[in-house]
């Protein structure tokens, strides 16, 4: 088989050629104009070939590709009804091999990845950084590359980050520099993103992109089916992941050019997300990867509410087209209804701007390339009823699909292995006890430092002393006798008293002369 059967036109079926279909698309139409409907037949159709889906399952409907319709359901007399019309030969209920998917792992099986596999890009669109506080991101991978550290989950890049920031002296002379402000408010938003669930999202094991393209026992392609309900209030991380699983194909997938029919297909729904408020780097890393991604044979369908919520550059790449009904109420809806006409080949039997306003439910304005690469005339088709349950999957049934696929528990159960955060904890570690046995030395050298000075101390008083007590024995030593100091002290006082008769006599002398002379 080398197409798919989309619906019916007045000149006949419409169909996507599976040749054509890596050419990417676009699904468009206000609410309730049935593009789940139309999705979910494009889904059946790649399946029953062998092609494997991947579709984010933003309203939970999406779910009910696992299950076969019922004809107890109210919708069934309208799908027969539109069965009938449109010739839908061997149309019957059946259901589809699905998996189930889910980043918080409450409604299918975990999907993570690691910080190192999703790249500073993707994590400064994720956390809103601006430019300066992307440098530091790009530089912390930089660091954590070059030192052979592992970045797998939040702690990993935490821990890097506050590296980075201890040892921004050092890195400045040669990453530039990385101001504490610039850490501080990484950080603050990765506890945002913390508190949006995205810690689950980061880790190991990883996803394996294997795990997605697959099929099953009869070669019918899987469907991979992503809960985002949930996913949808943290609008960042769906688009991020959705960007993130594109380019992890189209780095893993190896190019094939355009094969008989695509390796695995792709569905963003809500396709302006991915689009709000992003960098132009971003977008151009969107155009690139949805530009080149063709060539491993990935088709990427875009589905939206408002075709002019894809850019231009990337909308040029949307070659499949299919149009619901648009409403024209208010100067935006009538430019997207000029803006959606201008983008199909023309018919001459059709007035677009004015058909796109009157289709009816279930009906779509299609232009899907034919097996020459051109666009086919836009044709007013009725879209084929689907074969599988159009609604939710209760929680039962869910759990019965995600436990007895072919994943099982592989992704259930987190790993924690050794990485940048052990092995910036051992090295801080080691560091606080070299600088505590450090400290400890400069102590310990201290006090012997202070017990040497107290002892020369000690040892200048002893000498002191001594010299002291040399001075006084020397002194003592020189003194006279007891014995010597009596014979001296009678030995003065003999010579006093002779001295005293010596002088007495002389004395006496003296004036007998004096007294003689004068009485002569």
């Amino acid at each position: 088989m080398d197409s798919i059967f989309i619906g019916q036109n007045s000149n006949g079926h419409e169909v996507l050629n599976l040749k054509r279909a890596n050419r990417h698309g676009l699904i468009a139409g206000a609410t309730g104009t049935g593009k789940t409907v139309t999705l979910q037949g494009i889904i059946e159709g790649l399946s029953a070939v062998g092609v494997p889906t991947f579709a984010a399952d933003v309203k939970g409907d999406l779910a009910g590709l696992a299950m076969a319709g019922s004809p107890l359901t109210k919708t069934h007399e309208i799908f027969a009804a539109r069965a009938a019309e449109i010739g839908q030969q061997g149309w019957a209920y059946k259901d589809n091999p699905a998996q189930f998917w889910d980043l918080f792992g409450e409604q299918g099986h975990p999907v993570r990845t690691t910080v190192s596999e999703m790249g500073p890009l993707l994590l400064a669109r994720l956390m809103d950084l601006n430019e300066v506080q992307e440098g530091v991101m790009n530089i912390a991978f930089h660091v954590a590359d070059k030192e052979g550290l592992l970045m797998l989950d939040l702690d990993d890049l935490q821990s890097m980050l506050v590296y980075c920031g201890a040892q921004a002296d050092t890195l400045m002379l040669e990453y530039g520099n990385i101001s504490k402000q610039s850490v501080g408010s990484i950080q603050r938003a990765l506890l945002q993103l913390r508190a949006q669930g995205g810690e689950n999202f980061f880790g190991e094991p990883a996803l394996e992109i294997g795990d997605l393209i697959r099929c099953d026992d009869s070669g019918r392609g899987v469907v991979n089916i992503l809960a985002a309900d949930r996913l949808m209030s943290s609008p960042k991380l769906y688009s991020t992941f959705l960007l993130w699983l594109l380019s992890e194909l189209f780095e893993t997938l190896p190019e094939i050019g355009d094969p008989d029919k695509p390796k695995l297909v792709f569905f963003f729904d809500e396709a302006h997300l991915l689009f709000n408020n992003a960098p132009k780097a971003l977008l151009e890393k969107i155009e690139q990867v949805v530009r080149l991604i063709r060539s491993k044979g990935v088709g990427v369908y875009f589905i939206t509410q408002n075709p002019i919520d894809i850019p231009d550059t990337v909308a040029a790449q949307l070659n499949n087209r299919i149009q619901h009904k648009l409403n024209a109420f208010t100067p935006r809806d009538q430019q997207a209804v000029r803006s959606a006409a201008e983008t199909f080949r023309p018919n001459p039997a059709l007035d677009v701007a004015q058909v796109i306003t009157e289709l009816k439910i279930g009906e779509a304005l299609v232009s899907l390339l034919q097996p020459d690469g051109s666009p086919s005339m836009v044709q007013r088709t009725l879209i084929k009823a689907p074969s599988s349950r159009v609604g939710p999957l209760t929680p039962q049934e869910r759990g019965v699909m995600i436990t007895t696929d072919a994943v099982g528990d592989k992704y259930d159960a987190m790993i924690d292995r050794e990485s940048a955060e052990e092995i910036l904890a051992a090295k801080g570690a080691q560091a606080a006890a070299a600088a505590q046995e450090t400290k400890a030395q400069a102590v310990a050298d201290k006090e012997a430092a202070a017990a040497a000075k107290e002892a020369a101390r000690a040892d200048a008083i002893a000498a002191k002393e001594a010299a002291r007590q040399q001075a006084v024995a020397a002194r003592e030593a020189a003194k006279p006798s007891m014995a010597d100091r009596m014979l001296q002290s009678a030995a003065r006082s003999a010579a006093t008293s002779i001295g005293r008769q010596v002088a007495g006599s002389f004395g006496k002398s003296l004036v007998r002369g004096i007294l003689g002379g004068l009485f002569k």
